[in-house]
């Protein structure tokens, strides 16, 4: 189980002066100093955080792994071919949504997907996870597509305030790593998770590979700096 810490609200801050600090880039190498076992990033249509220029640098700067978030467009493609990340983790995407809302529609995307989107990826070399609900349907297609890997959406856990919702969508996660490790898929998760609920949802959710992590580690750092957030949450998730 590792750790791996998404950059993107640092160039958020950056951009909102537009004068090139903070640096993501630096975020990342002392993310990775601090432990991090990789870096995290989405690339989005309108450029709200990463910018491209941001994706080739961290390519050469990240010595760990390096993980591309991504609508399936022919233009993330094509940029996510040219760099050639460790990983490419595709989650749905609208303009209007302050942070990626859910999983992807299995049902809506397959054929898509077979069809233009897992070959590609697959004649490259770049291994794929898909962001999605802990629904078994969804789980057991990403399967049949041949993805290495799923992201499994934590949003629903991270938001529940009741201990019936929060007990409920934890034996979703549950059963939905059990059902994806089965079928040879690498487990990893990420979306709201943070200093309060990490503990109990690492000590109940089996089959943990990655764990992706940023607005939380972001807010924390504001406090205690980056290298201090990053190396505690780092401690949580290995010891």
């Amino acid at each position: 189980m590792r750790l791996l810490v998404n950059i993107d609200h640092v160039a958020t801050l950056r951009n909102a002066r537009g004068e090139g600090v903070p640096d993501p880039i630096r975020a990342a190498r002392v993310s990775e100093e601090a432990g991090a076992a990789g870096i995290v990033f989405h690339l989005r249509e309108d450029r709200r955080h990463i910018k491209d220029d941001d994706v080739y640098r961290l390519k050469n700067a990240v010595t760990g792994l390096l993980d591309f978030e991504m609508a399936a467009t022919e233009e993330m493609i094509r940029i996510a071919l040219d760099v050639k990340p460790h990983l490419v983790t595709l989650v749905p995407e609208s303009r209007q949504e302050l942070t990626t809302e859910g999983g992807l529609d299995m049902k809506k995307v397959y054929d898509d997907y077979k069809n233009r989107v897992v070959p590609a990826f697959k004649e490259a070399g770049i291994e794929m996870s898909l962001f999605i609900d802990p629904n078994p349907e969804d789980i057991e297609l990403t399967a049949e597509l041949g993805c290495e890997a799923i992201e499994l959406h934590t949003g629903v856990f991270a938001n529940a305030r009741q201990e019936i919702a929060i007990a409920q969508e934890l034996e979703r996660l549950i059963r939905g790593a059990k059902l994806a490790h089965k079928l040879g898929l690498k487990v990893n998760a990420g979306h709201g998770l943070d200093f309060d609920n990490i503990h109990r949802f690492i000590q109940e959710v089996p089959h943990l590979h990655d764990i992706s992590i940023g607005h939380a580690l972001i807010t924390d750092a504001i406090f205690r700096g980056l290298y201090n957030s990053v190396k505690a949450m780092n401690d949580i998730i290995t010891k």
